[in-house]
């Protein structure tokens, strides 16, 4: 669509000379002979631009721009000025207005001036749109599910987003905790800030303090120039550190000073700069026993947690698996163009009926995978991995042993089941089961269970 421009000049040569090169352009133009009869017209309709001259009868030119600003509109406005006039010119720049041309006009300046802004007003906007999208798109209401573990982390980034508090958010891998941690910070009030996200676990233990404080020039070997750190970066909005418990202890002391005293110390330097950032950190990992263990500070670890959101395992939201599969089913059908109707009831009770170990993340690459290989309107069991067609109850009675047999295979698969997700820690494995010690060994010689 062809941007709209207004020419304001008293003179009406210069206006239709405007207008004619302008028009040429593919412009759509209009014309004001003074600055009040342009304000009128800004009054009725909108324009993408205002040229105007300084010197005119009725409204002068630095007052149209006051004028423009007071309506409060996003229209730009480029200034032409006789040399003599350019403190004027630079003036209605600070009241302002966007560009200004020297007379006599040179229409390919102007042209490539009129461009420029319009470029840069596309791409402002494009931005804004971005950061609305991204903004949408991690939205709390937009963390998938509808079961009572899920909507009480709703709750939770609703009272705590708007806050600067400082949060802990754990969970086992795989469970959402960065889709949480965006959640909290375009929910808050430093949306139109920063989120630096950093991973603690994949920066070497050399490079993580310089990453993090930045360092100056010559604190190290390669150090050839002053970097500004991750810190820093976040001013003024949010800094995001996953996998917290893999922050080496030495740096676990500097994050606690950042964290009670808001400032921090660049690799290299003994000033100490002021910062001010919201921090946020997430763990799979049980931070108590980090502790307990030596290999995480009590006193950083208690600065974190002054809130704990705990993301639930999928196995305790099962409710949640068929609007989560919907949910990347939608999204994949539309990456690549495929007209899926949706998920059969057999390979959803294959979804259901499945541990999923790597949580929320092994449930979107399944769906991804079987978006790629169906072949009909529906994803279907044959779609599915391998490992899901042993999911669903295919039961054949007539190859079916003796009752005995069929419970001891069950208690033997069950046992070993939870001995498995306890590390085979056979005392944890026992309170969970809800059985004594010397009961669990029993099972496990009787069932011949290697453990």
């Amino acid at each position: 669509m062809a941007e709209r421009i207004l020419v304001v000049d008293d003179e009406e040569i210069i206006r239709e000379s405007l207008t004619f090169v302008l028009k040429k352009e593919g412009y759509i133009v209009q014309e004001a002979e003074n600055g009040l009869v342009a304000y009128n017209k800004l009054l009725e309709d909108t324009y993408d631009m205002v040229i105007t001259d300084l010197e005119m009868p009725e409204m002068k030119g630095i007052e149209l721009v006051e004028e423009i600003k007071k309506l409060n509109i996003q229209t730009s406005v480029i200034i032409i000025t006789a040399f003599g006039s350019l403190d004027t010119a630079i003036s209605a720049l600070r009241n302002g207005a966007s560009d200004y041309l020297l007379k006599p006009i040179e229409f390919d300046e102007l042209l490539i001036k009129i461009r420029r802004l319009f470029d840069v007003k596309n791409l402002m906007l494009e931005n804004r749109i971005l950061r609305k999208e991204v903004q949408r798109n991690f939205d709390f209401e937009n963390i998938i599910g509808k079961s009572s573990s899920i909507k009480k982390i709703y709750d939770m980034i609703q009272t705590v987003a708007e806050t600067d508090t400082t949060v802990l958010i754990t969970g086992k891998s795989g469970t959402g905790k960065e889709l949480v941690a965006r959640a909290l910070h375009y929910n808050s009030k430093r949306k139109n800030k920063p989120l630096i996200a950093v991973n603690c676990g994949t920066i070497t233990e050399n490079l993580i303090e310089s990453e993090l404080f930045g360092h100056k020039r010559g604190a190290f070997t390669g150090a050839i120039s002053d970097k500004e750190g991750l810190v820093k970066a976040a001013d003024g909005g949010t800094l995001f550190l996953d996998e917290i418990s893999e922050l080496p202890l030495q740096l676990q002391v500097k994050l606690l000073r950042v964290l009670q005293e808001k400032e921090y110390t660049p690799v290299g330097s003994t000033t100490a700069f002021s910062v001010n950032v919201r921090f946020l950190a997430s763990t799979n990992r049980e931070l108590k026993e980090e502790v307990a263990a030596g290999r995480f500070r009590e006193d950083l670890y208690y600065r974190l947690n002054i809130v704990e959101i705990n993301l639930p395992s999928l196995k305790d939201r099962e409710e949640d698996i068929p609007l989560l599969a919907d949910h990347f089913l939608n999204k994949y059908r539309q990456e690549m163009n495929k007209n899926l109707k949706g998920i059969d009831s057999e390979a959803m009770r294959a979804l259901m009926a499945y541990e999923w170990k790597g949580e929320i993340r092994e449930l979107e690459n399944t769906i991804e995978r079987a978006v790629i290989f169906s072949k009909g309107d529906f994803i279907t069991l044959s779609d599915l991995p391998q490992a899901f067609n042993s999911k669903i109850s295919t039961t054949d009675f007539s190859k079916m042993g003796s009752l005995e047999d069929s419970v001891r295979k069950f208690e033997k698969d069950y046992i070993y089941k939870a001995l498995e997700n306890n590390n085979f820690d056979k005392e944890k494995t026992a309170e969970l089961l809800k059985v004594g010690l010397s009961t669990l060994y029993r099972k496990l010689k009787e069932l011949d269970i290697k453990a």
